[in-house]
C-alpha cells in the first residue's frame, strides 16, 4: 500500500469514527483526495475536508447542495457534511442551457458572496498580477515556443485595456463536471476551492470560449443579463489567453503530452482575428 492509499485509509477511519454507528465512508474520488461519501442505512452525505470557507454562503443561496453540519477535528481539520444529491453532472452540449447562464448571473452579482470573500483576505485577480505570475512562470520554466512569447506578449501589452469595471467572486474551474443537475432540475454549481475575486470576464470566456459557438454568444450573454459588447469580447480573450499559458507553462516540463495539447489550443488563439485588435 503506498502512502497515498495508507491516507486516505486513515481518513476514512476518522470520519467513520466521527459519524455514529451504521455509517460507512468511502473516497468520492478526485486528484485532492479531500471528498468522500458516507452512507448509512437511511441517509446519503457528501463530505469533504477543508472545503471551501464560504460554503455555507453558497449553500444558503442555492448555489451548491445544502450544507447540514460542520465539525472541526482535534487536529483543525474542518469537514462538512451537505445533502447527497441524487443527479448527473451536466455535458458539454448543457452548457448552453439557459439555467446555467442564470446560474452564474447569480452567482457574478451576489453580494453576499463578495463580501464573504473580501473577509477572508483573498487578493483579487487582476490583469497586471496575472501577467506578474505568468512572467515569474516563464523565467522559472521558460517554453522555447514563439506562440509563448507572441501570448505573453499580448497579454502585457493588452493589460490596461482590460482593466475590470468590475469585480465579482468567478468560480474560476466552470468545467462542465462541475455542474450538476438533479432529478428536479435543481442546478448547482460544485467545486469551489479555486473561486477568486476577479472579473466576470473571465468566468464567462471559459465557458464560451470552451463551450458555446460564436454565433450563440449573443443569445448565452442574453440570458445571463449583459450584451455582447467590443469591450466583454475583448476581455473575455484576453482571459482565455492568459488561462491557456498558465497551463503551458505548468506542463512544459512535466507533462509535454498535456503542453502540446494546450500550445495548440494557444495556437488556434493566436490565430483568432481578434487577436489583432
Amino acid at each position: 500500500m503506498n502512502y497515498f492509499d495508507q491516507l486516505t485509509e486513515t481518513r476514512v477511519k476518522v470520519l467513520e469514527a466521527l459519524l455514529e454507528d451504521g455509517w460507512k465512508v468511502k473516497p468520492a474520488g478526485g486528484s485532492t483526495g479531500e471528498a468522500y461519501i458516507a452512507c448509512s442505512a437511511t441517509q446519503k452525505l457528501f463530505l469533504k475536508r477543508n472545503s471551501s470557507p464560504f460554503l455555507a454562503v453558497l449553500s444558503a443561496e442555492g448555489i451548491v447542495p445544502k450544507l447540514l453540519w460542520t465539525k472541526r477535528l482535534e487536529n483543525g481539520d474542518v469537514i462538512t457534511a451537505q445533502k447527497w444529491v441524487d443527479g448527473r453532472e451536466l455535458s458539454p452540449s448543457d452548457m448552453n442551457r439557459p439555467d446555467v447562464a442564470r446560474l452564474l448571473s447569480k452567482i457574478h452579482t451576489s453580494s453576499e458572496l463578495l463580501d464573504m470573500f473580501k473577509r477572508i483576505g483573498n487578493e483579487p485577480l487582476t490583469p497586471y498580477t496575472i501577467t506578474e505570475e505568468l512572467q515569474n512562470q516563464f523565467l522559472t520554466f521558460g517554453a522555447a515556443h514563439s506562440d509563448v512569447t507572441t501570448a505573453l506578449e499580448y497579454l502585457i501589452s493588452h493589460r490596461s485595456k482590460v482593466a475590470p469595471r468590475r469585480m465579482v467572486v468567478c468560480h474560476s474551474d466552470i468545467n462542465h463536471n462541475n455542474w450538476m443537475i438533479n432529478s428536479s432540475n435543481e442546478l448547482y454549481l460544485i467545486d469551489w476551492d479555486g473561486a477568486a475575486v476577479a472579473d466576470p470576464a473571465f468566468d464567462l470566456g471559459l465557458l464560451l470560449y470552451e463551450y458555446v459557438p460564436r454565433m450563440e454568444w449573443k443569445q448565452w450573454l442574453h440570458n445571463y443579463g449583459v450584451s455582447l459588447t467590443a469591450d466583454l469580447e475583448r476581455r473575455m480573450y484576453w482571459y482565455v489567453i492568459s488561462h491557456t499559458l498558465y497551463h503551458v507553462l505548468y506542463y512544459i516540463n512535466t507533462s509535454p503530452q498535456q503542453a502540446s495539447s494546450w500550445l495548440e489550443q494557444l495556437h488556434q488563439l493566436l490565430a483568432d482575428p481578434f487577436h489583432q485588435s
